[in-house]
């Protein structure tokens, strides 16, 4: 499902103007994005979690010298199911 597929739902069932629509998904994902930067977790209720985690400075090697490199610390996002969507998604499987 893209971004323009989440507006075109939320002006079909919720009955806002195209624009609105727009409006609303643009300001949900700006303010997610938002906290998300600022090192914050964001819990959606019945979704899910997206957690932020910090990653240490690590050694590595480049695949096609076999140089040894410094992989530079970094913060990775990670989204975590919550239970009910975990089983919804399964019952869903299961029942096709």
């Amino acid at each position: 499902m893209t971004k323009q597929e989440i507006v075109t739902t939320v002006y079909e069932k919720l009955g806002f103007s195209k624009r609105e629509s727009s409006d609303i998904v643009e300001h949900f994902f700006r303010i997610v994005k938002e906290h998300l930067a600022q090192g914050e977790n964001v819990k959606i209720s019945g979704l899910g979690n997206f957690v932020v985690k910090n990653k240490r400075a690590r050694k590595g090697r480049n695949p096609q010298t076999g140089e040894e490199i410094e992989i530079a610390p970094r913060r990775v996002l990670n989204f975590k199911l919550s239970q009910v969507l975990k089983d919804e998604i399964n019952d869903n499987h299961r029942k096709r």
